[in-house]
């Protein structure tokens, strides 16, 4: 990347080269994992390129209908070919098995392109928003298939509006010495949340869910909450790397969390949650289905199908669609006492610089509830997602409730680097503390140590690659 961001920015004269330089680039990084993947990218880089010059000039509704229509069937039909053919398929075999009948299908032996969940999604918001006139279609071809392909974001997102990050490469840009030091400092918060934590606990919480028969209930306890903060800190960790380098080449992307645990319902969590998919469910599938507007019944239906869509998006088993259908259950309440946009501004502390106890009672029930949906997120079958809270239920507490597989050792420094974690995300969550320093001294202490963490972590944990890199 040095010598990329050094080519990068001696061609700051010339945008067209800069764009090209993206591209290029972003290809090469994708096309490391296996280059026939780059087909599909540049599929959908040219079918909705081509759409949205026709849109632009198409005036007769049913034939902007058709195109629009033409570019979701391609990019969601490459989706579930890839992702979901197989596990349609076997779940149709299954169903028509408890009938007595024998179906032979052959399944397809494919592998599941990285990110392909992510720049689907991102490319579709182009097309969609240029339909119903909420973004002028774009002439130059190099800048869309930058916008498609940004390589910071591309296989884990934040999943970006093109009506927010395109503009962007039409425009100028002009290093920024302040922007490129808070890329920095994204990159290694980032990097500490990943190594430091999320690798860290990693072999513990795989052998949790792997031998949970042979571990009493404390310790599935303890796997559960150790998985809550592995995906977050594994998630955000990845959000913040991409925002960072985003930032060295002049580009702001949005955030995607903004402190979750802290939320004080279901409704508040997924405002902080993966904020670029709730918002693209909420503003592409939610709102066109009728959103709140009408009876309270087609209310808990959108919001069902929501749910159950975003469990899907994240992977092609019945566990991902039950994890979905059970934080719809969960934010049915909310909507029949309308609590559901309440509780979204930040925390009111009191003098001693906490929050009430309602609050605190509200974050560590809905923190709970969040973990408890986690077990089925993380189970490869839901009967092992039974099974699990059955053994966590039988309520056989034990002192030393797990030791570390590698090393047979109570964990030590990662509960140590969790509880420093919380800390810090509470006093950003409540604005007591701000990740830019203005200061130059602290802001050189605080980059010294979270280097500093970042090897201590690659010490202790195990090198993994993203959860959301399988999505």
């Amino acid at each position: 990347m040095p010598i990329l961001f050094l080519v990068y920015w001696s061609l700051h004269a010339h945008l067209k080269a800069q764009n090209i330089c993206i591209v290029l680039a972003s290809y090469l990084f994708y096309g490391w994992w296996d280059w026939r993947f780059l087909s599909l990218i540049i599929c959908s880089t040219l079918v909705d390129y081509t759409i949205g010059r026709l849109l632009g000039t198409e005036k007769h509704k049913r034939k902007r209908k058709a195109l629009l229509w033409t570019s979701i069937v391609i990019n969601l039909g490459l989706l579930g070919v890839f992702k979901y053919y197989n596990f349609f398929l076997d779940t149709f075999i299954t169903a028509f098995s408890y009938s007595g009948t024998d179906i032979q299908a052959r399944t397809l032996h494919l592998i599941l392109p990285v990110g392909i969940s992510f720049y689907t999604f991102q490319t579709l918001s182009y097309t969609i928003d240029v339909y119903h006139n909420k973004l002028k279609p774009t002439k130059d071809g190099i800048a869309f298939a930058a916008f498609v392909s940004f390589f910071p974001q591309l296989v884990a997102g934040p999943i970006e509006r093109a009506t927010r990050l395109l503009p962007q490469f039409l425009k100028q840009r002009v290093f920024n010495t302040t922007n490129a030091i808070r890329g920095i400092r994204l990159i290694l918060w980032g990097l500490v949340q990943k190594v430091a934590i999320a690798d860290a606990i990693a072999p513990s919480i795989n052998d949790i869910f792997t031998n949970y028969t042979q571990y009493p209930s404390s310790t599935l306890v303890l796997g559960m909450f150790l998985f809550s903060f592995q995906i977050y800190c594994d998630f955000n960790g990845y959000s913040l790397i991409a925002r960072g380098v985003a930032k060295l080449f002049g580009f702001e992307l949005m955030v995607n969390f903004n402190y979750p645990y802290f939320s004080r319902h279901i409704s508040e969590f997924w405002s902080k949650w993966h904020i670029s998919l709730s918002t693209w469910f909420r503003d592409y599938v939610y709102i066109p289905l009728g959103g709140s507007h009408g009876s309270k019944l087609k209310t808990i239906r959108n919001i069902g199908i929501v749910f159950l869509i975003s469990g899907l998006w994240h992977g092609a088993n019945w566990t991902f669609v039950t994890w979905g259908g059970l934080h719809a259950l969960l934010f049915l309440p909310l909507l029949f006492i309308k609590h559901t946009n309440t509780h979204t501004a930040t925390l009111t502390l009191n003098k001693w610089l906490l929050p009430s106890i309602k609050d605190v009672f509200n974050i560590l029930s809905t923190f709970i509830l969040v973990s408890c949906c986690w077990i089925f997120f993380r189970a490869n079958s839901i009967d092992t997602a039974i099974h699990f809270i059955a053994h966590m239920c039988r309520f056989d507490f034990e002192y030393i409730t797990y030791l570390n597989p590698y090393d047979n050792q109570p964990l030590g420094i990662e509960y140590l680097f969790i509880f420093a974690f919380i800390l810090i995300e509470y006093l950003l969550a409540t604005k007591l503390i701000h990740i830019y320093s203005e200061n130059k001294y602290i802001g050189i202490l605080v980059d010294a140590l979270l280097v500093l963490i970042i090897i201590t972590g690659t010490q202790i944990g195990a090198n993994t690659s993203f959860i959301y890199f399988q999505f």
